[in-house]
């Protein structure tokens, strides 16, 4: 009688102990969304300014009038 009260008791407080802070929840987290900003110079005015750099060059240079004298 006496080993079963100590298997009793042996049996009690090692499930005490197994079960000490309850279950564990693992909780899963989606992936997070990663969202590419726009950079703050656009692609699309570079080649506008070049144009216009360009057909102002046409325009405005080729002078090649003599000076009066």
């Amino acid at each position: 009688m006496n080993k079963f009260v100590v298997l009793l008791c042996a049996l009690s407080f090692s499930t005490s102990v197994a079960f000490a802070g309850g279950p564990v929840v693992v909780v899963e987290e989606g992936q997070p969304e990663v969202v590419q900003e726009k950079s703050s110079s656009s692609v699309g005015l570079v080649p506008l300014l070049l144009g216009v750099v360009i057909l102002c060059a046409v325009a405005c240079g080729g002078d090649d009038d003599e000076p009066p004298a």
